[in-house]
Protein backbone atom coordinates (compact mmCIF):
# COMPACT_ATOMS: atom_id res chain seq x y z
CA UNK A 1 0.00 0.00 0.00
CA UNK A 2 1.58 3.33 -1.37
CA UNK A 3 1.52 6.28 1.19
CA UNK A 4 -1.52 7.92 -0.50
CA UNK A 5 -3.78 4.81 -0.16
CA UNK A 6 -2.97 4.17 3.54
CA UNK A 7 -5.39 4.89 5.80
CA UNK A 8 -4.14 8.73 8.04
CA UNK A 9 -3.00 8.09 11.93
CA UNK A 10 -5.82 8.11 14.57
CA UNK A 11 -5.80 12.00 16.08
CA UNK A 12 -6.25 13.06 19.74
CA UNK A 13 -9.46 12.16 20.54
CA UNK A 14 -12.09 14.78 21.82
CA UNK A 15 -13.13 15.46 25.09
CA UNK A 16 -16.76 16.03 23.82
CA UNK A 17 -18.44 13.04 21.48
CA UNK A 18 -19.64 14.53 18.64
CA UNK A 19 -21.17 13.00 15.58
CA UNK A 20 -20.41 12.50 11.62
CA UNK A 21 -23.34 14.11 9.73
CA UNK A 22 -22.26 12.50 6.44
CA UNK A 23 -20.56 9.60 5.56
CA UNK A 24 -20.94 6.83 2.85
CA UNK A 25 -19.36 4.10 4.67
CA UNK A 26 -20.42 1.59 1.84
CA UNK A 27 -17.91 3.03 -0.50
CA UNK A 28 -15.26 3.09 2.30
CA UNK A 29 -12.82 -0.27 3.21
CA UNK A 30 -13.09 -2.17 6.00
CA UNK A 31 -16.66 -3.44 8.23
CA UNK A 32 -18.73 -1.06 9.51
CA UNK A 33 -17.98 -2.66 13.13
CA UNK A 34 -14.65 -1.33 12.29
CA UNK A 35 -15.49 2.00 10.89
CA UNK A 36 -17.75 2.65 14.37
CA UNK A 37 -14.60 1.24 16.40
CA UNK A 38 -12.30 3.66 14.90
CA UNK A 39 -14.88 6.26 15.00
CA UNK A 40 -15.89 5.52 18.90
CA UNK A 41 -12.53 5.42 19.95
CA UNK A 42 -11.86 9.46 19.12
CA UNK A 43 -14.95 10.67 20.26
CA UNK A 44 -17.06 10.38 16.96
CA UNK A 45 -20.17 8.20 18.68
CA UNK A 46 -22.91 9.10 15.91
CA UNK A 47 -22.57 8.14 12.22
CA UNK A 48 -25.08 9.20 9.61
CA UNK A 49 -25.37 6.75 6.95
CA UNK A 50 -26.37 8.73 3.07
CA UNK A 51 -27.87 6.84 0.24
CA UNK A 52 -26.93 8.40 -2.95
CA UNK A 53 -29.27 6.01 -5.40
CA UNK A 54 -31.59 3.00 -4.92
CA UNK A 55 -28.77 0.21 -4.14
CA UNK A 56 -26.93 2.60 -1.64
CA UNK A 57 -30.26 3.82 0.29
CA UNK A 58 -31.61 0.37 1.16
CA UNK A 59 -28.12 -0.56 2.47
CA UNK A 60 -27.86 2.55 4.31
CA UNK A 61 -31.68 2.03 5.61
CA UNK A 62 -30.61 -1.75 6.82
CA UNK A 63 -27.48 -0.40 8.33
CA UNK A 64 -29.22 1.95 10.39
CA UNK A 65 -31.26 -0.71 11.35
CA UNK A 66 -28.63 -2.82 12.74
CA UNK A 67 -26.52 -0.35 14.56
CA UNK A 68 -28.23 2.26 17.12
CA UNK A 69 -25.67 4.38 16.62
CA UNK A 70 -26.22 4.77 12.38
CA UNK A 71 -28.81 6.68 11.13
CA UNK A 72 -29.77 6.99 7.69
CA UNK A 73 -30.52 9.33 5.14
CA UNK A 74 -31.99 8.17 2.05
CA UNK A 75 -32.48 9.48 -1.72
CA UNK A 76 -31.30 9.52 -5.81
CA UNK A 77 -28.59 12.09 -5.24
CA UNK A 78 -28.98 14.65 -7.84
CA UNK A 79 -26.77 12.88 -10.70
CA UNK A 80 -28.63 10.25 -10.47
CA UNK A 81 -31.66 11.64 -11.34
CA UNK A 82 -30.34 12.46 -15.04
CA UNK A 83 -29.11 9.01 -15.30
CA UNK A 84 -32.46 7.34 -14.43
CA UNK A 85 -34.29 9.62 -16.85
CA UNK A 86 -31.71 9.23 -19.53
CA UNK A 87 -29.76 6.66 -19.18
CA UNK A 88 -26.22 6.25 -18.56
CA UNK A 89 -24.64 4.87 -21.12
CA UNK A 90 -21.03 5.32 -19.78
CA UNK A 91 -21.74 3.33 -16.54
CA UNK A 92 -20.59 6.53 -14.87
CA UNK A 93 -22.47 5.57 -11.26
CA UNK A 94 -22.12 2.25 -9.97
CA UNK A 95 -24.27 0.43 -11.73
CA UNK A 96 -22.67 0.03 -14.65
CA UNK A 97 -24.16 1.09 -18.04
CA UNK A 98 -27.93 1.88 -18.34
CA UNK A 99 -30.64 2.61 -20.64
CA UNK A 100 -32.96 5.88 -20.90
CA UNK A 101 -35.78 5.05 -18.27
CA UNK A 102 -37.74 8.63 -18.92
CA UNK A 103 -39.81 10.34 -15.96
CA UNK A 104 -41.81 7.03 -15.65
CA UNK A 105 -38.62 5.45 -14.31
CA UNK A 106 -37.50 8.55 -12.28
CA UNK A 107 -41.53 8.20 -10.76
CA UNK A 108 -40.96 4.65 -9.98
CA UNK A 109 -37.18 5.06 -7.70
CA UNK A 110 -39.06 8.16 -6.02
CA UNK A 111 -41.41 5.81 -4.79
CA UNK A 112 -39.11 3.10 -3.59
CA UNK A 113 -36.95 6.63 -1.28
CA UNK A 114 -40.72 7.52 -0.32
CA UNK A 115 -41.11 3.66 1.04
CA UNK A 116 -37.23 4.09 2.25
CA UNK A 117 -38.42 7.48 4.08
CA UNK A 118 -41.52 6.06 6.31
CA UNK A 119 -39.05 3.91 8.28
CA UNK A 120 -38.33 4.85 11.80
CA UNK A 121 -34.33 4.40 11.36
CA UNK A 122 -34.00 6.44 8.45
CA UNK A 123 -33.98 10.24 9.80
CA UNK A 124 -33.41 12.32 6.58
CA UNK A 125 -34.24 12.22 3.04
CA UNK A 126 -31.14 13.34 1.23
CA UNK A 127 -28.48 13.85 -0.42
CA UNK A 128 -30.74 15.47 -3.09
CA UNK A 129 -30.11 18.64 -4.19
CA UNK A 130 -28.71 20.37 -7.47
CA UNK A 131 -24.84 19.78 -9.33
CA UNK A 132 -24.29 21.88 -12.11
CA UNK A 133 -20.42 20.69 -12.15
CA UNK A 134 -20.83 17.37 -13.08
CA UNK A 135 -24.61 17.36 -14.99
CA UNK A 136 -25.22 19.70 -17.58
CA UNK A 137 -27.93 21.41 -19.07
CA UNK A 138 -29.72 18.57 -20.64
CA UNK A 139 -29.99 17.07 -17.22
CA UNK A 140 -31.26 20.22 -15.27
CA UNK A 141 -35.09 19.97 -15.93
CA UNK A 142 -34.64 15.99 -14.27
CA UNK A 143 -32.51 16.91 -11.63
CA UNK A 144 -35.07 20.05 -10.59
CA UNK A 145 -37.78 17.11 -10.75
CA UNK A 146 -36.02 15.10 -8.21
CA UNK A 147 -35.05 17.93 -5.75
CA UNK A 148 -38.79 18.88 -5.96
CA UNK A 149 -40.11 15.11 -5.09
CA UNK A 150 -37.37 14.81 -2.30
CA UNK A 151 -38.76 18.08 -0.20
CA UNK A 152 -42.40 16.82 -0.51
CA UNK A 153 -41.45 13.49 0.31
CA UNK A 154 -39.37 15.12 3.63
CA UNK A 155 -42.07 17.13 4.54
CA UNK A 156 -44.56 14.48 4.43
CA UNK A 157 -42.12 11.86 6.40
CA UNK A 158 -41.38 14.99 9.24
CA UNK A 159 -37.56 14.09 7.92
CA UNK A 160 -34.97 16.30 7.26
CA UNK A 161 -33.44 17.38 4.20
CA UNK A 162 -29.80 16.78 3.68
CA UNK A 163 -28.90 19.20 0.23
CA UNK A 164 -26.13 18.17 -2.18
CA UNK A 165 -25.30 22.04 -3.67
CA UNK A 166 -22.69 22.11 -6.51
CA UNK A 167 -21.76 25.54 -8.19
CA UNK A 168 -25.98 25.47 -8.00
CA UNK A 169 -26.30 28.07 -5.11
CA UNK A 170 -28.78 30.01 -6.68
CA UNK A 171 -31.20 27.60 -7.47
CA UNK A 172 -30.99 24.94 -4.88
CA UNK A 173 -32.15 28.43 -2.87
CA UNK A 174 -34.85 29.34 -5.30
CA UNK A 175 -36.18 25.50 -5.41
CA UNK A 176 -36.06 25.64 -1.43
CA UNK A 177 -38.08 29.26 -1.61
CA UNK A 178 -40.64 28.16 -4.21
CA UNK A 179 -41.51 24.36 -2.74
CA UNK A 180 -41.10 25.87 1.00
CA UNK A 181 -38.21 23.78 2.73
CA UNK A 182 -38.79 21.37 5.59
CA UNK A 183 -38.83 21.84 8.85
CA UNK A 184 -35.04 20.86 9.16
CA UNK A 185 -32.74 21.50 6.45
CA UNK A 186 -29.04 20.58 5.90
CA UNK A 187 -26.57 22.02 3.81
CA UNK A 188 -24.03 18.90 3.29
CA UNK A 189 -20.51 19.87 2.89
CA UNK A 190 -21.55 23.19 2.90
CA UNK A 191 -19.93 25.16 -0.04
CA UNK A 192 -21.29 28.61 -0.41
CA UNK A 193 -19.55 31.95 1.16
CA UNK A 194 -20.30 34.02 3.71
CA UNK A 195 -23.28 35.83 2.13
CA UNK A 196 -25.19 32.98 1.32
CA UNK A 197 -24.27 31.57 4.92
CA UNK A 198 -25.95 34.53 6.15
CA UNK A 199 -29.15 33.46 3.77
CA UNK A 200 -28.61 30.23 5.00
CA UNK A 201 -28.70 31.30 8.61
CA UNK A 202 -31.71 33.66 8.46
CA UNK A 203 -33.91 30.74 7.05
CA UNK A 204 -32.59 28.62 9.61
CA UNK A 205 -30.63 26.34 7.74
CA UNK A 206 -28.14 23.91 8.93
CA UNK A 207 -24.89 24.48 7.44
CA UNK A 208 -22.22 21.40 7.65
CA UNK A 209 -18.62 21.90 7.17
CA UNK A 210 -16.30 18.85 6.25
CA UNK A 211 -12.46 18.21 5.84
CA UNK A 212 -12.07 21.10 2.92
CA UNK A 213 -12.47 23.79 5.37
CA UNK A 214 -9.16 22.80 6.42
CA UNK A 215 -7.74 23.11 2.73
CA UNK A 216 -5.21 25.97 1.84
CA UNK A 217 -7.53 27.77 -0.80
CA UNK A 218 -10.21 26.97 0.87
CA UNK A 219 -10.88 30.75 2.86
CA UNK A 220 -14.15 31.66 1.54
CA UNK A 221 -15.16 28.81 2.82
CA UNK A 222 -13.75 29.91 6.37
CA UNK A 223 -15.44 33.26 5.87
CA UNK A 224 -18.80 31.31 6.30
CA UNK A 225 -18.08 29.17 9.10
CA UNK A 226 -17.19 32.57 10.49
CA UNK A 227 -20.13 34.30 10.22
CA UNK A 228 -22.61 30.65 10.38
CA UNK A 229 -24.72 30.96 13.85
CA UNK A 230 -23.05 28.45 16.33
CA UNK A 231 -26.17 27.03 16.75
CA UNK A 232 -26.75 25.79 13.43
CA UNK A 233 -23.24 24.37 12.33
CA UNK A 234 -22.65 20.82 11.77
CA UNK A 235 -19.69 18.79 11.01
CA UNK A 236 -19.27 15.42 8.01
CA UNK A 237 -16.63 13.96 6.55
CA UNK A 238 -18.21 13.13 3.47
CA UNK A 239 -15.91 9.95 3.81
CA UNK A 240 -14.26 8.64 1.91
CA UNK A 241 -13.86 12.36 0.02
CA UNK A 242 -12.40 15.19 1.37
CA UNK A 243 -10.17 14.39 3.67
CA UNK A 244 -8.80 17.29 6.37
CA UNK A 245 -5.56 18.65 5.67
CA UNK A 246 -2.53 17.36 6.27
CA UNK A 247 -3.88 14.45 5.16
CA UNK A 248 -5.63 15.53 1.48
CA UNK A 249 -5.91 13.09 -1.12
CA UNK A 250 -5.68 9.60 1.62
CA UNK A 251 -9.16 7.70 2.31
CA UNK A 252 -11.01 9.93 4.42
CA UNK A 253 -13.55 7.90 7.33
CA UNK A 254 -15.47 9.41 10.61
CA UNK A 255 -12.83 8.59 12.45
CA UNK A 256 -10.93 12.17 11.38
CA UNK A 257 -13.54 14.32 12.27
CA UNK A 258 -11.14 15.76 15.42
CA UNK A 259 -8.97 17.19 12.91
CA UNK A 260 -11.80 19.02 11.23
CA UNK A 261 -14.00 20.32 14.45
CA UNK A 262 -10.15 21.56 15.68
CA UNK A 263 -9.65 23.70 12.40
CA UNK A 264 -13.25 24.36 12.74
CA UNK A 265 -13.28 25.65 16.38
CA UNK A 266 -10.29 28.06 15.64
CA UNK A 267 -12.10 29.80 13.18
CA UNK A 268 -14.80 30.40 15.25
CA UNK A 269 -12.74 31.37 18.16
CA UNK A 270 -13.72 29.03 20.87
CA UNK A 271 -11.85 25.66 22.38
CA UNK A 272 -12.70 22.81 20.87
CA UNK A 273 -15.30 21.39 24.15
CA UNK A 274 -17.59 23.92 23.22
CA UNK A 275 -17.65 23.58 19.47
CA UNK A 276 -17.97 19.79 20.32
CA UNK A 277 -21.06 20.53 22.58
CA UNK A 278 -22.57 22.78 20.08
CA UNK A 279 -22.39 20.21 16.80
CA UNK A 280 -23.59 17.25 18.99
CA UNK A 281 -26.74 18.92 20.24
CA UNK A 282 -26.89 20.28 16.84
CA UNK A 283 -26.78 17.38 14.64
CA UNK A 284 -29.52 15.86 17.49
CA UNK A 285 -31.89 18.53 16.31
CA UNK A 286 -31.37 18.54 12.68
CA UNK A 287 -31.79 14.65 11.95
CA UNK A 288 -34.09 14.23 15.12
CA UNK A 289 -32.71 11.41 17.18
Amino acid sequence: MSSKDAPPPLPEPLGVPVADSHTHLDMQSGTVEEALTKAAAVGVDTVVQVGCDLKGSHWAAETAARFANVHAAVALHPNEAPRIVLGDPDGWSRQGGREAGGDAALDEALAEIDALAALDHVKAVGETGLDHFRTGPEGRAAQERSFRAHIEIAKRHGKALVIHDREAHADVLRVLAEEGAPERTVFHCYSGDAEMARVCADAGYFMSFAGNVTFKNAQPLRDALAVAPRELILVETDAPFLTPAPYRGRPNAPYLIPITVRAMAEVKGVDEDTLAAAIADNTARAFGY
